[in-house]
């Protein structure tokens, strides 16, 4: 009686030893929960990175995972040797090369956003405050990102990618010209 009370204990020990080590196996193959909402974008640009109005390219796609395939900004058709203008103010965060292309960052003001623009030669540097409309550098000419000349240019909240786009006022965003509409129960002069 005893043995047999001494095998049962030896399995449940070695039956919770089991689980315990195995349990994170397990469960690796369920997936994640769903991340939680990140906060809404300001519109706080008021300057399209290149132009007045430029060509989108292609547009953000965003990917189903954190390493997973997608466009992570937008690129905006622009010839080599276009100002570079910062979309909104803030402190420059990087200025120089990546993967042989130039790359600015500029961290926004009183926000947790980072705008990124390539590829581009940088005319600022690390730590310069920049104002919306403020020229950070010139458009290099690029092979094969895009099928005419173009800035990327992307937005970041931590690692989490965005939207550019988020960034401009819908005025901004608006082309072609401003129409007026009547104003309905309001007897005309």
């Amino acid at each position: 009686m005893r043995a047999r009370r001494y095998v049962q204990m030896t399995w449940a020990v070695l039956l919770g030893l089991t689980l315990t080590v195995l349990a994170p196996w397990a469960w690796a193959d369920t997936p994640p929960p769903p991340p939680t909402p990140s906060p809404p974008v300001p519109a706080v640009g008021r300057a399209w990175p290149v132009g007045t109005h430029p060509d989108v390219l292609r547009g953000w796609e965003p990917p189903a995972t954190v390493y997973g395939r997608g466009h992570r900004g937008v690129d905006l058709a622009a010839p080599a040797g276009t100002p570079v203008r910062a979309v909104a103010a803030g402190r420059v965060s990087f200025a120089g090369r990546v993967a042989g292309r130039g790359v600015v960052s500029v961290q926004l003001t009183d926000t947790d956003l980072r705008t990124t623009y390539e590829p581009v030669k940088a005319s600022v540097q690390k730590g310069d405050e920049v104002e919306a409309g403020e020229v950070v550098g010139m458009v290099e000419p690029t092979d094969g990102h895009c099928p005419v000349t173009c800035v990327h240019w992307g937005l970041l909240r931590g690692k989490t990618y965005l939207d550019p786009l988020s960034l401009l006022p819908p005025w901004l965003l608006h082309r072609g010209p401003s129409r007026l509409l009547p104003v309905l129960g309001v007897p005309l002069p």
